[in-house]
C-alpha cells in the first residue's frame, strides 16, 4: 500500500449523525445527507470510534478465483487499459477538489457538537475525506433501513414519523439517520459494523476515483492464483487504503477515552471496537478479481484483472446473516469480552457480530432504548413472516385504509403519432399498527 502523506492513524470520528453532518457542512449539495443532517439532534449519538498509535503490516486475503468479464465498453476500474502491467501502480487523474484552508475546516468542524479535542484536530487536517465519509455514511444508514424494512426496529430514528417509514415501509429522505442505541443489542452490533463497512467502501472507492490526493489505485500484489499469462494491472478499489484509514478514524474515540477495566462502559466500547473491525472485514471478504477481455473487434488478445468491491448490498446482506448469529458476550475484570454461555455459544471470530444485552420488543416508542415502536407501520395482513400484522403490531391489532387511485392503462400507439391510454382506477386495501 502506498503510505498516504499525513497517517491517518490518530484520525477520529463519532456517530453516524456526526458523520452525516460533516457531509453537509463539506458539500454544501441538496442531496439526502444534507437534508437529514438538518434534523440531527445532538443526543442521537452511536459512539463508532478507536484511537491506534502506530498500524501493523496488513494483506489482503488470498483472491478468489477471477471472474472474467466480456465487455466492449470502457470500465471505471480498469483505468490503465490494455497497457497495464502487473507491477501497474497506475493513478486515475481528475480535476483536483477545491482545497479547504485549516481554518475554514476548523471553523466546520467546531459546529459539530460532541467531538472530542482530538476528533477535532483530526477533522480539520483530512477535511478531504469528509465527504467520503459521509457518502459511505449514509449508504450505510440507507442499506440498514433495507435490510430492517420488515422488522419491528427498522433501523430508523423516526424522522418520517411512523416508525420511520413510509406507507410503503420503506424509509424517507427525512429519516435517514440512525437511533441512539443506548443498549448493547444485536441491533447496536449491526449498526456499528454496516457503519465501519459504508465508510471503508467510500473511501477505498474515493482512492481508485482520484478524489483523494492522499492515495490513489489499489497496489495490491497479484493474486497467486491468476493465470500467468493476465495482466495485473489497471486502476482498482483502494481497499488496503480505506481499511487502515477507516481502522485509525472510526476507532478512536472508544480508545481514547479512560474506562475502568471490567466497567460496563468498556465492555461497550470493546463490543464496539470489535463490531467496527467485523464490518471493515465484511468488506475486504466481498471484494472479488474482475478482469476485462481487450483486443479488436471482440478478440481476447489481452487480459487485464484488477481487485474490485462487490455492490453494498451484497455487504450487507453478508452482515445481516451475521447479525442472526451474533454471539452475546460479557466483559471480565481483566477487561476482555468473553461468552457469556460457553456451553450454548462458540467462541466468536473477528468476522463475526458480538452484542451485550438482549435486544428490547421494539413494539413501543422509547427512544432511550432506540425503539421507535411500531405505531403507524405499514403491515402485511397475509403475510407469516416478520413484517405480518400480527408480529409488526406486536397484538395491538391493527387499522384498514382503503386506497384508490387512478393510473393511465392500456395505452396504444396510433400511427401517426401519439399514444391513447384508458384511465383506470385500482383500489387496494393498507393495513396500519394501531
Amino acid at each position: 500500500m502506498k503510505p498516504p502523506r499525513r497517517s491517518p492513524a490518530r484520525f477520529g470520528s463519532c456517530c453516524i449523525c456526526w458523520l452525516l453532518t460533516m457531509f453537509s457542512c463539506f458539500t454544501m449539495r441538496g442531496t439526502v445527507a444534507s437534508q437529514a443532517a438538518a434534523r440531527l439532534s445532538p443526543g442521537s449519538w452511536i459512539n463508532i470510534a478507536h484511537h491506534v498509535d502506530n498500524f501493523s503490516s496488513w494483506s489482503l486475503p488470498p483472491a478468489v478465483t477471477p471472474s472474467l468479464t466480456l465487455s466492449n465498453k470502457d470500465d471505471a476500474g480498469e483505468g490503465a487499459g490494455a497497457g497495464a502491467s502487473s507491477s501497474s501502480t497506475s493513478r486515475v487523474h481528475s480535476t483536483p477538489l477545491p482545497r479547504i484552508s485549516l481554518e475554514d475546516s476548523a471553523a466546520v468542524c467546531a459546529r459539530v457538537p460532541g467531538l472530542s479535542f482530538g476528533q477535532l484536530r483530526q477533522c480539520s487536517l483530512f477535511a478531504d475525506h469528509m465527504t467520503s465519509v459521509g457518502r459511505g455514511a449514509t449508504d450505510s444508514i440507507l442499506e440498514c433501513q433495507h435490510q430492517f424494512r420488515h422488522d419491528r426496529w427498522n433501523c430508523s430514528s423516526g424522522g418520517g414519523g411512523g416508525g420511520g417509514s413510509g406507507a410503503g415501509g420503506s424509509p424517507s429522505a427525512a429519516s435517514v439517520q440512525l437511533p441512539a442505541l443506548h443498549v448493547g443489542s444485536r441491533e447496536a452490533a449491526f449498526t456499528h459494523a454496516i457503519a465501519t463497512a459504508g465508510v471503508v467502501y467510500a473511501v477505498a472507492r474515493s482512492c481508485k476515483d482520484g478524489s483523494l490526493p492522499s492515495c490513489g489505485c489499489s497496489r495490491t500484489a497479484r493474486p497467486k492464483d491468476l493465470k500467468r499469462d493476465w495482466l495485473w494491472g489497471g486502476c482498482g478499489d483502494n481497499l488496503e487504503y480505506g481499511y487502515k484509514f477507516t481502522q485509525g478514524f472510526v476507532d478512536v474515540r472508544e480508545r481514547e477515552r479512560p474506562l475502568k477495566k471490567g466497567s460496563k462502559d468498556q465492555g461497550r466500547a470493546l463490543m464496539n471496537l470489535h463490531n467496527n473491525e467485523a464490518g471493515r472485514r465484511a468488506v475486504i471478504r466481498a471484494s472479488r478479481v474482475t478482469c476485462k477481455c481487450h483486443g479488436v473487434s471482440g478478440s481476447c488478445s489481452m487480459i487485464t484483472c484488477w481487485q474490485q468491491l462487490t455492490p453494498f448490498r451484497e455487504i450487507g446482506e453478508f452482515l445481516r446473516d451475521k447479525y442472526e448469529t451474533a454471539t452475546e458476550v460479557r466483559v471480565t475484570k481483566r477487561g476482555k469480552l468473553t461468552v457469556r454461555s460457553p456451553r450454548y455459544s462458540q467462541r466468536p471470530t473477528v468476522n463475526d457480530l458480538v452484542y451485550l444485552e438482549e435486544s428490547p420488543n421494539y413494539c413501543v416508542r422509547d427512544p432511550a432504548l432506540g425503539s421507535m415502536g411500531t405505531q403507524g407501520r405499514t403491515c402485511n395482513r397475509t403475510s407469516r413472516g416478520l413484517d405480518s400484522c400480527h408480529v409488526l403490531c406486536c397484538g395491538r391489532g391493527y387499522n384498514t385504509l382503503r386506497v384508490t387511485r387512478s393510473y393511465r392503462c392500456d395505452c396504444k400507439f396510433h400511427w401517426c403519432c401519439h399514444v391513447q391510454c384508458r384511465q383506470c382506477t385500482e383500489t387496494r386495501e393498507i393495513h396500519t399498527c394501531k
